[in-house]
């Protein structure tokens, strides 16, 4: 992950500042090392560490795994924190932890659109995602998907790919979506949908949100539910895949950047946190990772359809965080019947 060049360049900076370097004008990190608890893929962490540890001498170590995963083992260690961060998984998925994370306010804040500010105080909001269908366009033939809706043709039966929403944060925000966009507004609606959908899945889950846009991508699955920069991605490097924003809605959730509360390396947990807002790491991300920024200050993104183009449609936060652990126990028991 981490070239030694770069290392070495690192180093010299941070002595040269007598150990200490700020990350693009925020907090100070004070060398050493940052643990890193991250859902996002390997290709879009990697730059983004590589550039935070050249500006600041810390050595990042980055523990990869699924949200979920990664949400147990900060609620496991809570007395005895391991990580520092966790790096990724929406709002909505991680806000029932949240008493785990500790209070901060990047210097980056007054940047970031209204939408997106941190108003709880520990989740700073780090990029913005549509739930989207992403198809293999070698192998879908003639079908037709331009929503949920077509995902219900007998053609597709049993070649949908999606993740387990208990495990996928991704998955999940998609069940929220399908539930609002096929209950046209109310969630308890769109139960029958989601029954229908599963039945035409034959009732199957993939490991995780990276089998997901990785199988339709080989080809292994002609369509499949993810997130937007897990398919545009693989549109913009050419491969036979498009994006659908569902007809029938779409929510855009932002997902967060949260610092580990009592972690060992707070300074550089900090730091990070304000790196990874700074104007030039979303102008990264938006032209060259494929994601949406949440700065009010950088707009479009290679490959990601403008937003006027995109039937948006809200979920209610409330309702949706007072009934996670319902919505996931009712969906177990329709794909394990």
């Amino acid at each position: 992950m981490k070239k030694l060049v770069a290392g070495l360049m690192a180093l010299t900076m941070a002595l040269s500042l007598g150990g200490c370097a700020k990350a693009s004008g925020g907090a100070e990190a004070k060398g050493g090392d940052l643990v890193v608890y991250c859902p996002h893929p390997l290709e879009f962490i990697d730059p983004l560490v590589a550039e935070f540890e050249a500006e600041t001498g810390v050595s990042v170590e980055v523990i990869a795994a699924g949200t979920g995963e990664l949400m147990k083992r900060v609620e496991s260690e809570k007395d005895n924190p391991l990580g520092d961060i966790l790096w990724g998984g929406t709002i909505t998925t991680v806000e029932p932890i949240k008493d785990y994370f500790e209070p901060y306010t990047s210097v980056n804040e007054e940047a970031i659109l209204d939408a997106y500010k941190n108003v709880e105080g520990n989740m700073t909001r780090f990029t913005a995602v549509p739930s989207v269908i992403m198809i293999n366009t070698n192998i879908i033939g003639d079908i037709e998907v331009n929503g949920y809706e077509d995902l219900l043709n007998p053609a597709l039966k049993g070649k949908i790919a999606m993740a387990d929403p208990a495990k996928s944060s991704s998955s999940f925000e998609h069940l929220v979506n399908m539930l609002y966009a096929m209950g046209n507004g109310d969630p308890e609606q769109g139960w029958d949908y989601v029954e229908k959908f599963m039945e035409n899945t034959n009732n199957t889950l993939l490991s995780g949100s990276s089998a997901v846009y990785k199988g339709v991508a080989d080809g292994e699955y002609p369509v499949g539910l993810t997130f937007e920069e897990g398919a545009a991605k693989y549109v913009n490097s050419g491969a036979p895949v498009k994006v659908v924003y569902m007809e029938e809605g779409t929510i855009v959730k932002p997902d967060g950047i949260y610092i580990i509360k009592n972690c060992k390396n707070m300074d550089n947990a900090k730091a990070f946190v304000d790196f990874a807002t700074s104007k030039d790491a979303q102008t990264m991300i938006t032209e060259e990772l494929n994601r949406r920024s949440v700065r009010s200050d950088i707009t479009g993104g290679k490959g990601l359809e403008p937003y006027e183009n995109i039937k948006v449609i809200e979920d209610d936060i409330n309702v949706v965080n007072s009934n996670k652990q319902v919505w996931l126990d009712r969906f177990k028991e329709i794909y394990t019947k």
